[in-house]
């Protein structure tokens, strides 16, 4: 829980020094802290994180990706914020050499990826949802989406460049947004067997518990339920 509010609280800061510190004012402060909240990190934690990315001896977080092969050809991205590349790309390149990986160069997998901006909203009684993808379709909103009926919600995909439009519009139009993020989803899945999967399992466990990794990504196909 502690590595998930220090992530968080990365984001806040990047997110502050590109758009203020006020939510109302700064849509992409608004979705963290949505995100924050979900991940129950205390209102306390969130104003303080605010508070100490205003500061001016604060880091200058940049995001960066690596990305390349992991073990038994799957491909791997590694989503970071971090104050020191040259620390970060070290820790990384480190855990592909363990695990016999080849760290590659940036953009060498993007083929295999879609990159995507998320938003989870609440349902609305009435809701058409084809109707609210039809509204979205000008800011590259995906036709598929997700409905979560247990927890009442809906996910929907959508182009990165677009995420403030799609933002603005899904707030204009009264839906609570409950998680905003940005995601790599594989193309092209890669069989694996169950021993394959557990190697791979323990390299991502290694590479997360960097805290200026945020997200780690690959094209290994899910496993059977």
């Amino acid at each position: 829980m502690a590595r998930t509010f220090t992530k968080i609280g990365k984001q806040i800061a990047i997110a502050v020094k590109a758009g203020g510190p006020e939510p109302e004012n700064n849509p992409s402060l608004r979705a963290i802290i949505a995100n924050a909240k979900r991940e129950n990190m205390p209102k306390d934690n969130i104003e303080r994180a605010i508070k100490n990315a205003m500061g001016k001896d604060q880091s200058d977080y940049k995001s960066m990706t690596y990305e390349g092969y992991g073990p038994h050809g799957v491909a791997i991205f590694v989503d970071t914020l971090t104050d020191n590349p040259t620390r970060t790309v070290g820790d990384v390149r480190s855990v592909f050499n363990k695990f016999n990986g080849n760290l590659g160069t940036m953009g060498s997998l993007a083929y295999l990826f879609d990159h995507k901006c998320v938003f989870s909203i609440k349902m609305k009684e009435g809701l058409d949802v084809e109707e609210l993808i039809l509204d979205l379709i000008d800011y590259g909103v995906d036709d598929d989406y997700d409905v979560d009926e247990e927890e009442g919600s809906i996910t929907i995909y959508g182009d990165p460049k677009s995420f403030s439009q799609i933002q603005k519009h899904l707030e204009e139009n009264g839906f609570e947004v409950v998680g905003a993020e940005f995601t790599y989803i594989p193309n092209d899945l890669k069989d694996v067997t169950p021993e394959q999967r557990e190697s791979i399992d323990k390299m991502i466990e290694k590479l997360e518990e960097f805290d200026d990794v945020q997200n780690v990504y690959t094209n290994m196909k899910p496993a059977e339920d």
